[in-house]
């Protein structure tokens, strides 16, 4: 029997000499040899049964404590020498229930017969995943959702990355009231970060590292900081672009030179660091979530992820819920894994998922071969252009795996003078250049591969280079081996008015390999090349050998179309401010648009230019004026997520992982339970390819939000191989926030069905003379 089922009998007065055995069994053990094989796990308790304990406790020890001498108490039984105890590193009592702590193996073993137990997952490292985006979704100072009246509403975001530069001029507080009386965090003091460093803009800092410590050794403060101090730029970028003051006149050198802001630049940050150079722990994580939701945040923004999993082993996913429950809407980037299907990460339906697509704004250059042919690419490169000079490539540049230009294979005999040209690949696209320079070439042209397709990216490189697509990269590879080819390179800047949004080929896409009921990502956002602020001492490349300061810097990501989205939830939040983060997540998906600038399908560079399908754009790309006013909303409840995950078979004690205590058992006839009746904004249904007969027949439920007394009249476009019925066809509203209910209905057509590629896609429009609110509709073929 373990040491917390003592205590609770203890304090019913059944067992009191066997609990001061037992904490003199303690006591004793911490004088033994120490277990040396430990890793970090996180721990996952049962709620109900923490708060028992803690009851039992009353002030004369902490629940983790008891759980602490638990585990000694059986290890040492199992004939384990501790002198050292489990390594506590954090509690975890609001966004999910739990700890993280470095155990042994016996200690974990131990861990798992103490009453409350539900999981020990091991800690892992997850990787880091603006001055024309408020222009280009239509943000206007002033008007609409930028008005003065809505600016003024106090809405806390809360940013979890690499920390911030606190005292760059995006987060300076200038006019600002004072700090809401809801604020319940600190800025806490570090490295080089002191309280003062926050303001009224930036309300709150903290650094969690024990994670990270603990699996990657101390923090090397010559190369970064044990505090909210950002090393990387990543974290300070993020936070600008989500609420960053408004700074005329910021650019990249001289390039996309405008006034910066911030989706919500008028919104509070608190900054929780988490990430350092080898990535950022899952404990270190979870914990800054757990914090976050307790200080009083409104939004969660978080540009990075890892790789997909069950909900109930996904510990960003647990918290995740416990912040929807707590009403703090999460946003998360979708990751950059694309093209390939399948890779969207933070798939959980109560998460808003985020995929990246361009502005209409571009760096263009002219690449001209010796032959005459000619060809665009891009880059941020600010210098003199080149002139015609010699090219090299591959042999005629180094040793084997010169055409990649990684470290040590490029020659400076051969290549002094020259372009270089340089595939994707191995290394990333500004070291590639950086090798180029040192070994005394002139410029670099760098190749897409078919993957990247004609997707151009354009980075800051350290010498005159440019980035080519793939159809480019056939023709200068070919001509490289001719005899005396030569190159030159000229950067025409900034250019406006390219047709956009497109999607990027780097974004995540679907359909989600866990919970592919729902479509993953949700929507789309500026995340090509975005400028934002940046710390002075990180360079633009992040190169040791780049010696250039900026203010701001150009950088693209789905870690750069998150914040854009976590910011205009923080604008819906102020208008509405009893929505709930599924409300705020509906509104923006339903009014998301699906054509570009020029009037034509949103296009994906991860397809060839063939037109984005929703397993790369979600619903969509956000609308934010329209959605402040979406006329009907999908909202979902706590309760609504549990039954979603009894239709996915999950056991009792999974549910328990993400319920947190709530009294919750899945239905009698669970056989009713169908994942995809859970109320989401868009519409995914698998079907057996193999299968004579197929069907589905889906519930969902809208609120008015728009006119008390409205008609909304349904309009579908079928997916291919599919027929679909919607059932009432038409809504009548009567009242505000009236709640009506319809059935949608699928049928695969036979012969017809069998000749669709694996997925084909539809939407589900509800059509009222103010507004379209328009779900998307993906059919897979298993």
């Amino acid at each position: 029997m373990s040491l917390l089922i003592h205590i609770l009998l203890f304090q019913t007065g059944t067992t009191m000499f066997r609990t001061s055995f037992l904490l003199l069994a303690f006591m004793a053990a911490a004088t033994s040899i120490a277990s040396t094989d430990k890793q970090t796990y996180v721990v996952h308790m049962d709620k109900a049964r923490i708060t028992a304990l803690h009851l039992a406790l009353g002030d004369s020890k902490k629940w983790h404590e008891a759980v602490v001498d638990s585990i000694i108490e059986l290890s040492t039984q199992d004939g384990e020498e501790v002198t050292s105890p489990p390594q506590l590193l954090y509690t975890y009592e609001t966004a999910m229930t739990g700890f993280a702590a470095k155990l042994s193996i016996k200690q974990l073993q131990a861990l798992e017969k103490v009453e409350g137990f539900l999981s020990a997952v091991p800690d892992e490292l997850q990787s880091l995943h603006t001055t024309h985006s408020p222009q280009f979704l239509g943000l206007h100072k002033g008007k609409g959702l930028w008005s003065t009246h809505n600016l003024a509403t106090d809405v806390i975001i809360g940013i979890i990355d690499s920390g911030i530069w606190p005292e760059h001029v995006s987060f300076h507080d200038w006019g600002m009231s004072p700090v809401p009386s809801k604020w319940k965090g600190a800025c806490e003091e570090g490295t080089k970060f002191t309280s003062s460093n926050c303001n009224k803009k930036l309300i709150g800092a903290k650094a969690f590292f024990k994670g990270y410590e603990a699996r990657a050794g101390r923090i090397n403060e010559t190369v970064d900081y044990r505090s909210a101090r950002d090393s990387q730029g990543h974290g300070t970028h993020t936070a600008s672009t989500a609420a960053g003051d408004m700074v005329a006149g910021a650019s990249l050198f001289g390039m996309a030179k405008g006034s910066a802001s911030g989706m919500m630049y008028t919104s509070r940050i608190a900054a929780y660091k988490v990430c350092y150079i080898q990535g950022c722990a899952n404990s270190d994580i979870l914990a800054a979530i757990d914090q976050a939701v307790s200080d009083g945040v409104d939004i969660l923004s978080l540009s990075l992820g890892g790789a997909s999993r069950p909900y109930y082993s996904d510990s960003l996913a647990i918290a995740s819920f416990g912040a929807v429950q707590n009403g703090v809407l999460v946003s998360c980037s979708a990751g950059n894994s694309g093209p390939s299907s399948s890779t969207v990460s933070n798939s959980a339906p109560w998460i808003m998922t985020i995929a990246a697509s361009s502005l209409d704004r571009s760096f263009p250059t002219i690449v001209k071969l010796g032959n005459g042919e000619t060809y665009h690419g891009a880059s941020l490169y600010s210098g003199k252009p080149t002139h015609k000079l010699l090219l090299a490539y591959g042999e005629t540049a180094g040793s084997q795996g010169a055409e990649y230009c990684t470290l040590g294979t490029l020659s400076p005999d051969l290549i002094k003078g020259k372009i270089v040209v340089c595939e994707r690949g191995i290394n990333g696209r500004v070291q590639k250049g950086e090798q180029v320079r040192m070994a005394g070439g002139a410029g670099m042209l760098l190749l897409n591969t078919e993957d990247q397709g004609e997707e151009l990216i354009a980075d800051p490189h350290i010498l005159p280079a440019t980035s080519l697509g793939a159809s480019a990269a056939k023709s200068i590879i070919k001509y490289a081996s001719s005899r005396n080819p030569t190159a030159s390179i000229v950067f025409q800047g900034t250019v406006y008015g390219n047709p956009a949004p497109v999607m990027a080929a780097f974004s995540s896409r679907g359909p989600a390999s866990e919970g592919p009921y729902v479509i993953k990502p949700d929507v789309t956002a500026p995340g090509v090349n975005i400028l934002a602020a940046w710390p002075p001492t990180v360079s633009p490349t992040r190169l040791n050998t780049d010696n250039r300061s900026v203010l701001f810097n150009i950088v693209s990501g789905t870690s750069m179309s998150c914040p854009h989205v976590s910011g205009l939830a923080a604008l819906l939040k102020a208008v509405h401010k009893d929505w709930s983060p599924a409300a705020i997540k509906s509104a923006l998906m339903t009014t998301a648009y699906t054509l570009d600038n020029k009037r034509a399908s949103i296009s994906d560079m991860g397809s060839g230019g063939s037109p984005a399908t929703p397993f790369a754009c979600g619903s969509g790309h956000v609308n934010p004026e329209k959605a402040s006013n979406p006329g009907l909303i999908y909202d979902i409840t706590t309760e609504d997520y549990l039954n979603h995950l009894c239709s996915l078979n999950y056991t009792s004690s999974q549910i328990a992982l993400l319920s947190r205590g709530i009294s919750f058992t899945c239905p009698n006839d669970t056989l009713h339970l169908q994942p995809g009746d859970l109320n989401y904004p868009s519409l995914a249904v698998l079907f057996n390819g193999n299968a004579q007969n197929n069907s589905a027949t889906y519930k969902r439920t809208v609120t008015n939000v728009g006119q008390p007394t409205s008609t909304y009249v349904a309009q579908v476009q079928e997916p291919d191989g599919v027929s679909v019925m919607v059932e009432p066809s038409v809504l009548k509203f009567r009242k505000f926030n009236q709640r009506l209910s319809y059935k949608v209905s699928f049928v695969a057509m036979g012969a017809a069905a069998a000749s669709v590629p694996s997925s084909s896609f539809g939407s589900l429009v509800w059509v009222s003379k103010k507004h379209r609110v328009r779900s998307p509709i993906a059919i897979s073929w298993q």
